[in-house]
C-alpha cells in the first residue's frame, strides 16, 4: 500500500517536471501569442497559521509555494508543523502536503451577471504527518508514526488586489488511516499571493 502511494507520489512529480520544461524548453519566438507568462508571474505563496492557546493548545505554520502549470490547473507543496497539546498529553507534528487544483469556473459573474467576480475550483490534496505514537496510541510499537491523509473536494476563490486571493474549501478525507485527526468534511480558509 505504501510502494502504491510512494510511486504515485513520484508520477505526478515527474509529469509537474516534464509539464514544467516542456513550457519553458521552446524559444519565445516558437511560442508567439500562445507565450506562457514567465515563471516569476506563474508562482504563488500561502499556507496555514494556526494558533489556539489555553487548556487546549494548537500552533500550525504551514507554508506552501505553487505554480500554474497551465491557466487552469496548478500544483503546490509545503512543508507542516504543528503543535497540539490537551490535559492528556502533547505532541509535536511535522511532515508535509502537496495538492492540485484545476479551475472549473474562472469568473462566476460571466455566467451569472450578480456582480460577484469568484472562480470555482476542484482540489486533490496528499498530507504525510508524523506524529508521535503515545499522542495517538496507548500502546505505541514506535516513537513516531505517520499518518497519511488524502483529500478531495472543491471551494471559491475570491481576488484580493492584482495577485491575491481568498480561497474557501471544502474537502473531504478519503482515505482512512485508523486515526481519525480530521473532522470530515474539512472546511479551510486560505490566503495565496
Amino acid at each position: 500500500m505504501h510502494k502504491i502511494k510512494l510511486l504515485n507520489c513520484r508520477f505526478l512529480l515527474v509529469i509537474i517536471i516534464i509539464t514544467t520544461l516542456h513550457a519553458n524548453a521552446f524559444p519565445q519566438q516558437l511560442r508567439g501569442r500562445n507565450e506562457a507568462p514567465p515563471l516569476k508571474e506563474r508562482l504563488f505563496f500561502g499556507g496555514n497559521f494556526g494558533l489556539q492557546l489555553g487548556s487546549y493548545s494548537y500552533v500550525e505554520v504551514s507554508p506552501l509555494v505553487g505554480l500554474w502549470l497551465l491557466p487552469r490547473f496548478a500544483v503546490a507543496a509545503g512543508p507542516s508543523f504543528k503543535y497540539m497539546s490537551d490535559p492528556a498529553g502533547k505532541t509535536d507534528v511535522w511532515g508535509g502536503k502537496s495538492y492540485a487544483r484545476l479551475v472549473v469556473v474562472n469568473d462566476i459573474n460571466s455566467f451569472i451577471p450578480i456582480g460577484i467576480n469568484m472562480a470555482i475550483f476542484l482540489q486533490t490534496e496528499y498530507e504525510a504527518l508524523s506524529f508521535r505514537s503515545d499522542w495517538l496510541t496507548t500502546t505505541p510499537e514506535h516513537p513516531r508514526t505517520i499518518v497519511q491523509t488524502s483529500f478531495a473536494g472543491f471551494g471559491i476563490s475570491q481576488r484580493v488586489g492584482r495577485r491575491g486571493t481568498v480561497d474557501f474549501t471544502i474537502l473531504w478525507t478519503m482515505t482512512h488511516s485508523g486515526y481519525d485527526i480530521y473532522t470530515n468534511p474539512e472546511y479551510r480558509i486560505g490566503f495565496t499571493f
